[in-house]
């Protein structure tokens, strides 16, 4: 499958190198891919600005700042139009150290903002109640953690189930919560990390649901 990955941070660099070991055929879109590609370690990926990058799978992973992804995007309309676009990113007003201090957008959510600023765009919102380490390495914690799932396409959700199982997650750790409003609650969620990891470090974890 061709695959884009927006971003190339912590975030997006373990999923693409994850991904290029799936053999995908991988592109990783930046504002500098020079500069990323001259950086990068890992499975041979092909480096794009991001609107190359956008355009050129049909199914786009969003990686990038969670607090500009909107502007991002909103700009990306026309070359993500008729993807599905998975995004693993949480909107945050950032606090002085890094990390997360407030929502973005208190009372709906990014994955909402995304769905309503770019309608011809299938949007699923996973993977952004974790460390990014687990993202693709599920298997690895001690308790089987939750991928939690919003979006109101059903097809949508399926490629977004199917990918996810190629890193490692096993159906019954997927929840698929409905649609893409459900996102509010899972984005929330992102405030409990700096406290955890002040109080734990950057040891991997996910919130997830138990039974």
């Amino acid at each position: 499958m061709m695959i884009s990955i927006l971003g190339a941070g912590r975030v997006g660099g373990a999923l693409a190198r994850a991904l290029a070991g799936k053999k995908h055929e991988l592109t990783v879109g930046t504002l500098d891919p020079a500069k990323t590609a001259a950086a990068w370690e890992g499975p041979a990926v092909r480096h794009a600005p991001l609107e190359v990058a956008a355009s050129a799978s049909p199914l786009i992973i969003h990686a990038t700042p969670g607090d500009t992804a909107l502007g991002t995007l909103t700009g990306l309309r026309e070359q993500l139009q008729g993807k599905v676009l998975l995004d693993v990113s949480n909107a945050t007003v950032r606090l002085p150290n890094g990390l997360p201090g407030g929502l973005a957008h208190p009372g709906t959510s990014l994955g909402e903002k995304l769905q309503e600023a770019l309608p011809e765009t299938r949007v699923v919102k996973s993977l952004n109640t974790m460390l990014f380490s687990v993202m693709t390495a599920p298997g690895a914690l001690s308790t089987p953690p939750t991928a939690f799932m919003s979006g109101d396409d059903d097809g949508a959700k399926g490629q977004v189930a199917a990918l996810l199982g190629e890193l490692g997650w096993r159906p019954e750790w997927i929840l698929d919560l409905g649609g893409i409003e459900t996102a509010r609650a899972t984005e929330a969620m992102i405030l409990v990390v700096p406290h955890v990891i002040r109080r734990q470090g950057f040891a991997p974890f996910a919130v997830s649901i138990v039974r």
